[in-house]
């Protein structure tokens, strides 16, 4: 039986129930993040022949898809060739060209030589204000693990690598060099061993929207960029687990007009009193809310790590990991507020 217009309709309605896609393309501005995005394209072309270089939104695009979908640049090509919901995200029709996983990889490689992943970020963060999502209620902050490929080196290069030297080693074989993480550390927390870097992050309390971050080797403890992350909030209110208690940042919190919301912790024979517990309990209820943020991520995208080299890269693959996570919350509080009319 031949195929009709309302055969085709109600494909692309039944697409359309279960499409995340749909609701991201319908409720942001892609082409805000255009004015930052030709600054990649800011260096002259040695020639004009050739085929143009593909759109740059596009190019930005389809490294969201990587980040919802928890893909490969490889992959990400064959699934933009492969599914239509991908092409519609990306405007893309079935005779256009896609781009191939080098031109994927090299784009994202030009964004961390540029460092314009952080201000795509902020740009989102101010569109959120925009949409009336200000932070509001406190600020609460705190770090999670973001495991990298593991290195096999032996003890002397590890030593070196500790030391900021790079291992002769290293040097004698460029294959070698370029596939040797300097950066990425190895750390323990509670019995358990993690090697790579950490994602700290400040969520503000009303929305769950990540506000800012900073991306740091695994080994550097949770409290030293405590105070670069506090950012703007309609209340003073500062969340955080023991690890950012110490007399110095609560004179440094109070010296700043903030209330101190950072767990107590006990000390050998001094242990908490009742009433320490008590308040603790209480904040957990509130700071609880940003291992919902770490949650998702793991989830809904497919988990805190990178498989990338180098601190550099490792930075533009977290930052695109928590803005996906900011674009996904943005639809699921518009959902809300749309069902609350």
């Amino acid at each position: 039986m031949q195929p009709s217009f309302f055969d085709l309709d109600d494909r692309h309605r039944k697409l359309n129930e279960r499409d995340p896609l749909i609701f991201l393309n319908k409720l942001i501005d892609w082409e805000d993040f255009r004015s930052t995005l030709i600054q990649v394209r800011e260096k002259p072309r040695k020639s004009n022949a050739g085929r143009k270089p593909y759109d740059v939104v596009l190019l930005f695009k389809m490294l969201i898809l990587q980040q919802l979908y928890n893909i490969s640049d490889d992959e990400v090509e064959f699934q933009v060739r492969d599914r239509y919901s991908f092409c519609r995200f990306l405007n893309l029709l079935p005779e256009d060209t896609v781009p191939d996983a080098n031109t994927v990889r090299m784009f994202r490689e030009d964004l961390t030589r540029a460092g314009l992943h952080k201000t795509l970020f902020d740009r989102f963060d101010l569109f959120l204000d925009e949409q009336g999502l200000k932070a509001r209620r406190g600020q609460i902050i705190d770090a999670s693990f973001v495991e990298a490929p593991k290195q096999r080196n032996n003890r002397e290069e590890n030593q070196q690598i500790k030391q900021g030297i790079t291992p002769s080693s290293f040097e004698d074989n460029a294959h070698k060099k370029c596939q040797k993480d300097v950066d990425a550390r190895w750390t323990k927390k509670n019995q358990e061993t993690h090697y790579g870097y950490k994602n700290h992050v400040v969520v503000d309390n009303e929305h769950k929207l990540i506000r800012d971050f900073a991306v740091t080797s695994a080994e550097v403890h949770d409290s030293q960029v405590f105070f670069d992350l506090l950012t703007e909030n309609s209340s003073k209110d500062v969340w955080a687990d023991s690890a950012y208690r110490s007399e110095e940042n609560d004179v440094i919190l109070g010296g700043l007009g903030y209330r101190n919301q950072v767990h107590r912790k006990g000390a050998r024979n001094k242990p908490l009193t009742k009433r320490q517990q008590q308040a603790n309990s209480k904040k957990s209820s509130v700071r609880a809310r940003v291992e919902h943020v770490f949650g998702s991520i793991e989830n809904e995208q497919g988990g805190l790590f990178v498989r990338t080299i180098g601190l550099a890269r490792a930075t533009t693959k977290v930052c695109l990991m928590n803005l996906v996570y900011n674009m996904r919350r943005y639809v699921t509080l518009h959902r809300i507020a749309a069902s609350a009319r």
